[in-house]
């Protein structure tokens, strides 16, 4: 379905009336230039155990097949930048990402509001589907080509003049819209992510071997830590922000506008004995609206006691 030009520019505002930083646009296809990655990526098995990664390979690379009828891809991004840090007396560290309230529910409820409105824009009930870490979908690949920043030596996606510190919100669409491009890589000759990361995960600008990751061992791994990472965890006992933290265009982050995202009281008053003494019943009702949930109990004791952990 083709449109006039001008619902393009008022999607964008409508992004931004929701609280979305940026958006950007790009023609739906099958993404080439991905797939000897992806594939050298999963063959190398750098997904660890994240299995669901090697599955639907080619609905990966082409959301024409994760959603019949995409016409366009809508990137989206929505600031997480924290205006205040947890305190030193923590002792064990948290990705500011997981301060507030899971952010999924808080985008896809905006990702379907966005839909809503363009539906009653259009006159079309059927338009497409919104995603947010929930489908086989190469969400940074597409805010790349939408112009929405680059693609970093940490693989994580840089916006110039704004730093890292987004999530990514993507709208197959039915639609035909103007695509934006691309934009340059500004990463110059800068390795400060490479030269911080304490497991070697980012082995070499723009290849990360996602099993040796921090946030892979403390969210996504289950069972035993491996040995190998004994007193190399810095203390974080969920997920990581050290690649970002180093990287010299997050001196251009600003702080987020969003309650749900501010830091929980936990986040902000717990001490490395409060950590110590959490109970089961305690991590229930503290955190059932935070990501930390998806560590479970379980996962977040061992992951404290490996962050406990000093350099052997």
């Amino acid at each position: 379905m083709s449109v006039s030009p001008t619902l393009k520019t008022r999607l964008k505002a409508k992004a931004a009336e929701l609280g979305f930083a940026y958006c950007g646009i790009a023609q739906a296809r099958r993404l080439e230039e991905e797939a000897p990655r992806l594939e050298a990526f999963l063959n190398a098995g750098h997904h660890g155990t994240m299995d669901w990664l090697a599955n639907r390979f080619e609905m990966r690379l082409d959301p024409r097949l994760l959603e019949p009828g995409t016409r366009s891809v809508v990137s989206l991004l929505y600031n997480y930048a924290p205006a205040v840090r947890q305190p030193e007396a923590a002792g064990f560290k948290v990705s500011c990402y997981a301060y507030g309230q899971d952010y999924h529910t808080i985008i896809r409820q905006k990702l379907n509001a966005l839909l809503a409105w363009l539906q009653a824009q259009t006159g079309q009930e059927t338009l497409g589907r919104g995603f947010v870490d929930s489908a086989p979908l190469m969400d940074k690949a597409w805010a790349r080509l939408a112009g929405l920043g680059w693609v970093g030596k940490h693989t994580n996606l840089i916006r110039p003049g704004a730093g890292s510190f987004y999530f990514i919100g993507t709208l197959l669409l039915h639609l035909d819209l103007e695509p934006d491009g691309p934009i340059a890589d500004f990463c110059g000759t800068c390795t400060r992510c490479i030269d911080a990361c304490p497991t070697e995960a980012i082995y070499a600008p723009y290849k990360l071997d996602a099993s040796r990751c921090i946030s892979y061992l403390t969210i996504e791994l289950k069972g035993q830590m491996p040995a190998e990472f004994q007193g190399k965890m810095e203390g974080w006992a969920f997920g990581c922000d050290i690649c970002q933290d180093v990287c010299p265009w997050n001196r251009f982050s600003t702080p987020h506008a969003d309650p749900a995202l501010a830091i929980s009281e936990p986040m902000a008053t717990f001490t490395q004995a409060d950590w110590e003494a959490l109970t089961e019943e305690q991590f229930k009702v503290l955190f059932r609206d935070s990501p930390l949930k998806r560590a479970k109990y379980a996962g977040l004791r061992r992951n404290l006691e490996a962050a406990r952990a000093l350099p052997g």
